[in-house]
């Protein structure tokens, strides 16, 4: 039985240092690009802005510098993070590669896929994507039916993948496939794969969502050909693997900052009218944000100290996604302004793309029930 453990995390002086660098960086970049494409912030793909952020180190930053990474903290990066997400930067292009693909590959890939990736990943010019759901399965890794089969040199792949964001931008995907099954065991037989998405066999279709963008995707393996030397970490350890990697993808500033934008335009919109009749509420949801970013930031800190803090991620997850999908109803509640599309006041607009974008916060990262089971198991109730 696992207890939770959210030990209080300060932030040390460099960290702050750094983020008075980085708001200066962000005032100057973001000053002509309008709020509701700031709202989009980390699903946001501008492969310029990318390459400014590897220009400034803010990518890779904890990597070995003999990657192209920079050798500060995690508690660094988290500040960096912290604010690109508040100003509503457009992180998308190197966001999954600097949060996890990196990381993942400097604890299980080979020194030649670090040399491949890493440096370039790092001047924010590569973007990875993670195959990670399929189709008819939704959180449920442990269902993957994609499999790889062995023959001369490599692995031949055939299967779906699901809802992989930005995948038709992405150069690499890191993958789950299914090397072997297991009737007694089905987290065994699971092993990962760095795939160029240019390989022939490889079809990528984008799913449009409520707010008419193409942030997922569906692609599609038809005897796809995959080197011996793409597949990362041991054959059939690729549970192992995805767990750890899942930390860094749950437990980020993401899971609680991706309505931020929206509420500080409600607070703008309140007191340009005047109007305190909703500062009861507006308190009682700034409250909420400061204990979510204490838990997420106490993740940090046990990241920064070597542990895989699944069980904590887990549910800063959960409760960030419950929090971002309140954010829009409540803001429609207190303001009384319809939310816009394409139309209207930054207000209006901002709530308009959140409305519809928020649907989709449970589903990314892993689905609330999935989440919860795993919640349940660590505290030895399932």
């Amino acid at each position: 039985m696992h207890e939770f453990r959210f030990d209080p995390c300060h932030l040390p002086p460099e960290a702050e240092q750094l983020r008075g660098e980085v708001r200066t960086f962000l005032k100057s970049a973001l000053k002509d690009v309008p709020a509701v494409v700031r709202a989009q912030t980390w699903s946001g793909y501008d492969p310029a802005f990318s390459k400014w952020m590897g220009e400034q180190g803010w990518i890779g930053m904890t990597w070995p510098k003999k990657y192209g990474g920079h050798e500060r903290s995690a508690l660094e990066r988290y500040v960096v993070l912290e604010e690109m997400l508040a100003a509503g930067a457009p992180v998308g292009a190197h966001w999954i590669g600097d949060r996890q693909s990196g990381p993942l590959l400097l604890r299980f890939g080979t020194e030649d896929q670090r040399q491949k990736i890493l440096p370039i990943a790092a001047k924010g010019e590569l973007l990875l994507c993670i195959g990670m759901s399929e189709p008819d399965s939704g959180s449920d890794l442990a269902a993957t039916r994609t499999k790889a089969v062995k023959t001369d040199g490599g692995w031949i792949v055939n299967g779906t993948k699901l809802w992989t964001s930005n995948a038709h931008n992405a150069h690499y995907m890191i993958a789950l496939f299914r090397t072997h099954l297991d009737a007694d065991n089905r987290h065994a037989g699971l092993t990962q794969f760095l795939v160029d998405l240019k390989t022939p066999g490889v079809t990528i279709r984008p799913i449009k969502d409520l707010t008419g963008n193409a942030h997922f995707n569906e692609v599609v393996f038809v005897d796809v050909f995959v080197p011996d030397n793409m597949r990362v970490g041991e054959e059939g350890n690729g549970w192992a693997q995805v767990t750890a990697e899942l930390a860094y993808e749950r437990s980020g500033p993401e899971r609680y900052l991706s309505s931020y934008l929206l509420l500080g335009e409600l607070i703008r919109e309140l007191a340009r009218r005047d109007d305190r009749s909703a500062d009861a509420e507006i308190g009682r949801l700034i409250a909420h944000l400061v204990t979510l970013r204490q838990m997420s930031l106490s993740v940090a800190g046990l990241l920064e100290e070597g542990e895989n803090p699944i069980l904590e991620a887990s549910v800063v997850k959960d409760l960030g996604a419950l929090y971002e999908q309140e954010l829009p109803g409540k803001a429609h509640e207190l303001a009384s302004v319809e939310p816009m599309i394409g139309t209207g006041g930054d207000y209006g607009q901002v709530l308009g793309y959140l409305t519809q974008a928020s649907v989709s916060f449970s589903l990314r990262g892993g689905t609330r029930e999935i989440l919860r089971g795993i919640i349940a198991r660590g505290l030895g109730l399932r």
